[in-house]
Protein backbone atom coordinates (compact mmCIF):
# COMPACT_ATOMS: atom_id res chain seq x y z
CA UNK A 1 0.00 0.00 0.00
CA UNK A 2 1.18 3.27 -0.60
CA UNK A 3 0.44 5.56 1.86
CA UNK A 4 0.23 9.42 0.34
CA UNK A 5 0.37 12.88 2.21
CA UNK A 6 -1.63 15.56 0.06
CA UNK A 7 -0.31 19.24 0.92
CA UNK A 8 -2.22 21.89 -0.89
CA UNK A 9 -3.97 25.13 0.29
CA UNK A 10 -6.69 25.05 -2.14
CA UNK A 11 -9.88 22.10 -0.37
CA UNK A 12 -10.72 21.61 -4.15
CA UNK A 13 -7.56 20.78 -5.47
CA UNK A 14 -7.04 18.08 -2.42
CA UNK A 15 -10.59 16.70 -2.64
CA UNK A 16 -9.93 16.32 -6.49
CA UNK A 17 -7.01 14.04 -6.02
CA UNK A 18 -7.71 11.99 -3.21
CA UNK A 19 -10.89 11.06 -5.21
CA UNK A 20 -8.64 10.19 -7.76
CA UNK A 21 -6.19 8.33 -5.21
CA UNK A 22 -8.90 6.32 -3.25
CA UNK A 23 -10.06 4.81 -6.49
CA UNK A 24 -7.13 2.87 -6.73
CA UNK A 25 -6.00 -0.10 -4.19
CA UNK A 26 -2.61 0.36 -3.60
CA UNK A 27 -3.04 4.06 -2.67
CA UNK A 28 -4.41 5.48 0.32
CA UNK A 29 -4.21 8.93 1.38
CA UNK A 30 -2.97 9.24 5.07
CA UNK A 31 -3.62 13.11 5.90
CA UNK A 32 -3.85 16.34 3.98
CA UNK A 33 -2.87 19.38 5.00
CA UNK A 34 -3.27 22.92 3.68
CA UNK A 35 0.21 24.67 4.43
CA UNK A 36 3.76 23.30 5.10
CA UNK A 37 4.00 23.41 8.98
CA UNK A 38 0.94 21.14 8.73
CA UNK A 39 2.80 19.12 6.43
CA UNK A 40 5.68 18.51 8.48
CA UNK A 41 3.73 17.49 11.29
CA UNK A 42 1.64 15.20 9.53
CA UNK A 43 4.61 13.67 7.71
CA UNK A 44 6.15 13.07 11.00
CA UNK A 45 3.24 11.27 12.63
CA UNK A 46 2.41 9.33 9.40
CA UNK A 47 5.57 8.75 7.65
CA UNK A 48 3.99 8.98 3.90
CA UNK A 49 5.66 6.76 1.57
CA UNK A 50 4.70 10.29 -1.02
CA UNK A 51 4.30 13.72 -0.23
CA UNK A 52 2.40 15.31 -2.69
CA UNK A 53 3.40 19.20 -2.05
CA UNK A 54 2.44 22.33 -3.27
CA UNK A 55 4.50 25.58 -3.67
CA UNK A 56 2.81 28.56 -3.34
CA UNK A 57 1.13 28.01 0.87
CA UNK A 58 0.61 30.33 4.21
CA UNK A 59 2.75 29.63 6.86
CA UNK A 60 5.77 27.25 5.25
CA UNK A 61 5.69 27.37 1.41
CA UNK A 62 6.50 23.91 -0.40
CA UNK A 63 10.23 24.53 -0.91
CA UNK A 64 10.80 25.22 3.02
CA UNK A 65 8.99 21.94 3.90
CA UNK A 66 10.50 20.15 1.59
CA UNK A 67 13.88 21.03 2.63
CA UNK A 68 12.71 20.16 5.83
CA UNK A 69 11.70 16.67 5.04
CA UNK A 70 15.11 16.17 3.48
CA UNK A 71 17.05 17.26 6.16
CA UNK A 72 15.21 15.20 8.71
CA UNK A 73 16.67 10.99 9.30
CA UNK A 74 13.77 10.19 10.19
CA UNK A 75 11.65 11.78 6.92
CA UNK A 76 14.29 9.65 5.00
CA UNK A 77 11.67 7.67 3.61
CA UNK A 78 9.34 10.36 2.25
CA UNK A 79 9.53 11.53 -0.98
CA UNK A 80 8.24 15.01 -2.25
CA UNK A 81 6.77 15.36 -5.43
CA UNK A 82 6.08 18.91 -6.28
CA UNK A 83 2.77 19.93 -7.61
CA UNK A 84 2.71 23.38 -10.07
CA UNK A 85 0.83 24.81 -12.21
CA UNK A 86 3.92 26.84 -13.47
CA UNK A 87 5.62 23.66 -15.63
CA UNK A 88 9.44 24.23 -15.08
CA UNK A 89 9.94 27.56 -13.48
CA UNK A 90 12.36 28.76 -10.89
CA UNK A 91 10.23 28.05 -7.78
CA UNK A 92 10.22 23.99 -9.21
CA UNK A 93 14.44 24.27 -9.20
CA UNK A 94 14.61 25.55 -6.11
CA UNK A 95 12.39 23.21 -4.74
CA UNK A 96 14.41 20.08 -6.84
CA UNK A 97 17.51 21.61 -5.12
CA UNK A 98 15.82 21.41 -1.44
CA UNK A 99 15.40 17.61 -1.80
CA UNK A 100 12.49 16.93 -3.68
CA UNK A 101 11.81 13.71 -5.88
CA UNK A 102 10.71 15.60 -8.94
CA UNK A 103 7.59 17.63 -9.40
CA UNK A 104 3.74 16.96 -11.53
CA UNK A 105 1.72 20.10 -12.97
CA UNK A 106 -1.70 20.20 -11.80
CA UNK A 107 -3.05 19.67 -15.12
CA UNK A 108 -1.82 16.26 -15.33
CA UNK A 109 -3.99 13.24 -17.35
CA UNK A 110 -5.23 11.00 -14.40
CA UNK A 111 -3.62 7.56 -15.62
CA UNK A 112 -0.01 9.69 -15.64
CA UNK A 113 -0.22 11.49 -12.47
CA UNK A 114 -1.34 7.56 -10.82
CA UNK A 115 1.93 6.51 -12.38
CA UNK A 116 3.95 9.03 -11.44
CA UNK A 117 2.67 8.07 -8.28
CA UNK A 118 3.62 4.70 -7.90
CA UNK A 119 7.10 5.26 -9.29
CA UNK A 120 7.78 7.94 -7.25
CA UNK A 121 6.90 5.62 -4.29
CA UNK A 122 9.28 3.34 -5.53
CA UNK A 123 12.18 5.45 -5.37
CA UNK A 124 13.09 5.24 -8.98
CA UNK A 125 13.29 8.41 -11.23
CA UNK A 126 10.18 10.65 -11.28
CA UNK A 127 11.71 12.97 -13.99
CA UNK A 128 11.68 11.15 -16.89
CA UNK A 129 13.81 11.61 -19.91
CA UNK A 130 11.81 14.12 -21.58
CA UNK A 131 11.87 16.41 -18.31
CA UNK A 132 15.24 15.35 -17.33
CA UNK A 133 16.18 17.22 -21.09
CA UNK A 134 14.45 20.51 -19.98
CA UNK A 135 16.17 21.09 -16.81
CA UNK A 136 19.32 20.48 -18.89
CA UNK A 137 18.05 23.41 -21.34
CA UNK A 138 17.45 25.61 -18.38
CA UNK A 139 20.94 24.93 -17.07
CA UNK A 140 22.27 26.05 -20.80
CA UNK A 141 20.73 29.01 -20.43
CA UNK A 142 21.13 29.65 -16.93
CA UNK A 143 24.25 27.89 -15.91
CA UNK A 144 24.60 27.44 -12.03
CA UNK A 145 27.65 28.62 -10.02
CA UNK A 146 29.86 25.23 -9.59
CA UNK A 147 30.15 24.24 -6.18
CA UNK A 148 32.14 21.90 -3.84
CA UNK A 149 29.50 18.50 -3.79
CA UNK A 150 30.52 16.13 -0.84
CA UNK A 151 31.18 12.80 -1.99
CA UNK A 152 32.21 13.51 -5.38
CA UNK A 153 35.99 12.35 -4.79
CA UNK A 154 34.89 9.35 -4.01
CA UNK A 155 33.18 8.05 -7.63
CA UNK A 156 34.64 5.70 -9.53
CA UNK A 157 34.49 6.44 -13.33
CA UNK A 158 32.16 4.00 -14.14
CA UNK A 159 29.80 6.08 -11.26
CA UNK A 160 31.04 9.62 -13.00
CA UNK A 161 30.09 8.46 -16.45
CA UNK A 162 26.74 6.60 -14.99
CA UNK A 163 25.67 10.22 -13.44
CA UNK A 164 26.93 11.89 -16.56
CA UNK A 165 24.32 9.83 -18.90
CA UNK A 166 21.33 10.04 -15.85
CA UNK A 167 22.21 13.93 -16.34
CA UNK A 168 21.88 13.90 -19.89
CA UNK A 169 18.43 12.84 -19.87
CA UNK A 170 19.33 8.78 -20.65
CA UNK A 171 16.97 5.84 -19.02
CA UNK A 172 18.52 3.34 -17.33
CA UNK A 173 18.35 1.06 -20.65
CA UNK A 174 19.77 3.54 -22.40
CA UNK A 175 22.71 4.21 -20.27
CA UNK A 176 22.83 0.31 -20.16
CA UNK A 177 23.60 0.13 -23.96
CA UNK A 178 25.51 3.32 -24.21
CA UNK A 179 28.04 1.62 -21.43
CA UNK A 180 27.58 -1.70 -22.81
CA UNK A 181 26.09 -3.33 -19.45
CA UNK A 182 23.41 -4.56 -18.40
CA UNK A 183 20.54 -2.88 -16.88
CA UNK A 184 21.08 -3.68 -13.00
CA UNK A 185 24.32 -2.98 -13.30
CA UNK A 186 23.90 0.44 -14.65
CA UNK A 187 20.97 0.58 -11.72
CA UNK A 188 23.42 -0.52 -9.40
CA UNK A 189 26.18 2.33 -10.26
CA UNK A 190 23.59 5.08 -10.42
CA UNK A 191 22.42 4.25 -6.61
CA UNK A 192 25.68 4.06 -5.60
CA UNK A 193 26.54 7.40 -6.64
CA UNK A 194 23.23 8.55 -4.90
CA UNK A 195 24.83 7.06 -1.85
CA UNK A 196 28.18 8.78 -1.91
CA UNK A 197 26.55 12.40 -3.28
CA UNK A 198 23.65 11.99 -0.38
CA UNK A 199 21.22 12.23 -3.25
CA UNK A 200 17.70 10.90 -2.14
CA UNK A 201 16.73 10.21 -6.14
CA UNK A 202 17.47 10.56 -9.29
CA UNK A 203 16.39 14.40 -9.44
CA UNK A 204 18.61 15.31 -6.66
CA UNK A 205 21.55 13.44 -8.44
CA UNK A 206 20.94 15.41 -11.68
CA UNK A 207 21.11 18.87 -10.04
CA UNK A 208 24.07 17.31 -8.12
CA UNK A 209 25.87 16.69 -11.46
CA UNK A 210 25.59 19.96 -13.08
CA UNK A 211 26.37 21.80 -9.63
CA UNK A 212 29.02 20.35 -8.92
CA UNK A 213 30.61 20.39 -12.21
CA UNK A 214 30.67 16.91 -13.13
CA UNK A 215 28.15 17.69 -16.21
CA UNK A 216 28.99 20.87 -18.17
CA UNK A 217 25.58 22.55 -20.10
CA UNK A 218 26.15 22.20 -23.43
CA UNK A 219 24.02 24.19 -26.60
CA UNK A 220 22.46 21.54 -28.71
Amino acid sequence: MIRVLLVDDQPLLRSGFRALLDLEDDIEVVAEAADGKEALALAREHLPDIALMDIRMPVIDGIEATRRIAADPALSGVHVVILTNYGLDEHVFNALRAGAAGFLVKDIVPEDFLHAVRVAARGDALLAPSITRKLIDRYVTQPPDVGTVAGLEELTDREREAVALVARGMSNDQIAAHMVISPMTAKTHINRAMAKLHARDRAQLVVLAYESGLVTPRNP
